[in-house]
């Protein structure tokens, strides 16, 4: 060998010699089938291996093979904690159907959702979930590919697409109860300004069916800044509402400072009640009481819309359910 030059690899090829076998049968083997392998020759090839120290071109058998073990996650933002933990759940989901999660953000600045849809599906993935909102040109697009596609976290059913999400309006109504229970008769609601958002629908159903004021609405984003800017519009204005329906938690964070920052108590002064469920919520002061997204149950159930699609209806609504903190008043439970 000359000075410098690196040894040749190992090939499939070399295994098959050494084993006595075809390259076909040592296929079988590494790959667990298509056809079965005698237990004898099953070890021959194996022993080859330990030998020869072969080690599979795992990129070249991805190529071969396609990506169809591989789903597609396209996600708003993973960097936000909801998000996150999303991604976390659909990730697990997807191991335990022996399938690996290619994520992708849609808020890249560099790159349209378009092309990122076309880009997954390059890729030959065995299906694709989309927790993001679609323009209708988007969702034409996904309709068109024909892969199997799951759409998580909408306000209802996306027409041609399945669906998994929660009762956004319920949800709302049930963390506006509780402040209600209180006794808190002035409650403002904080949340993005689309009008489509459930979470405002129900806020708004919820003061009506008790025959309350509507409290101060304030669009933002969703994020900790979002909340922090609302916070301090409400500091600003002069008259801070009694009690907060928070569409997320990243928002109730970014509230929770803003009022520090400016001399209100949470809960004697504002109290708070947040929608997601993140474990964020439960690691800042007072925790915060929250409308829980039952994250596991809707990855299991998305991963298995994707990968068998006449199991499952084709959208499906969780209920969410309330965990009690301190920021609305209570005692934790």
């Amino acid at each position: 060998m000359a000075e410098g030059s690196r040894p040749r690899s190992v090939t499939r090829a070399d295994v098959a010699r050494y084993a006595g076998v075809s390259t076909a049968v040592v296929s079988y083997v590494l790959n667990d089938g298509p056809k079965a392998v005698a237990p004898l020759t099953k070890e021959r090839v194996l022993d080859a291996v330990r030998v020869l120290g072969y080690r599979p071109n795992l990129a070249a058998r991805a190529l071969s093979k396609g990506q169809a073990d591989m789903l597609g996650l396209l996600v708003n933002d993973n960097r936000n904690p909801f998000f996150a933990e999303l991604c976390h759940a659909l990730d697990q989901a997807s191991a335990d159907r022996a399938r690996q999660l290619l994520i992708v953000n849609s808020d890249r600045l560099q790159v349209s959702t378009s092309e990122q849809i076309r880009d997954l599906v390059s890729r030959q993935i065995g299906g694709l979930l989309i927790a993001s909102v679609l323009t209708a040109g988007e969702q034409a697009l996904v309709e068109h590919v024909g892969i199997p596609t799951v759409m998580i976290g909408q306000f209802g059913e996306v027409d041609g697409l399945a669906g998994v999400s929660v009762d956004f309006a319920a949800g709302a109504r049930l963390g506006v109860e509780h402040l209600i229970g209180h006794g808190y008769t002035d409650i403002a609601f904080i949340g993005s300004a689309a009008r489509s958002d459930a979470r405002e629908r129900g806020w708004h159903e919820a003061l009506t069916d008790a025959r309350l004021p509507h409290g101060v609405l304030t669009h933002t984003t969703f994020s900790y800044q979002g909340g922090y800017e609302a916070g301090r519009r409400l500091i600003d204005s002069g008259r801070l509402p009694r009690a907060v329906l928070a569409a997320s938690d990243q928002i109730a964070v970014g509230l929770l400072t803003a009022l520090r920052e400016g001399g209100a108590r949470v809960p004697e002064d504002v109290a708070i009640v947040s929608f997601d469920g993140t474990t964020a919520v439960d690691y800042v002061w007072p925790r915060v009481t929250t409308v829980v997204q039952p994250l596991e149950q809707m990855a299991e159930t998305a991963i298995r819309a994707v990968l068998e699609p006449d199991s499952v209806p084709r959208y499906v609504e969780f209920a969410t359910h309330l965990r009690v903190r301190e920021s609305c008043g209570c005692t934790a439970s």
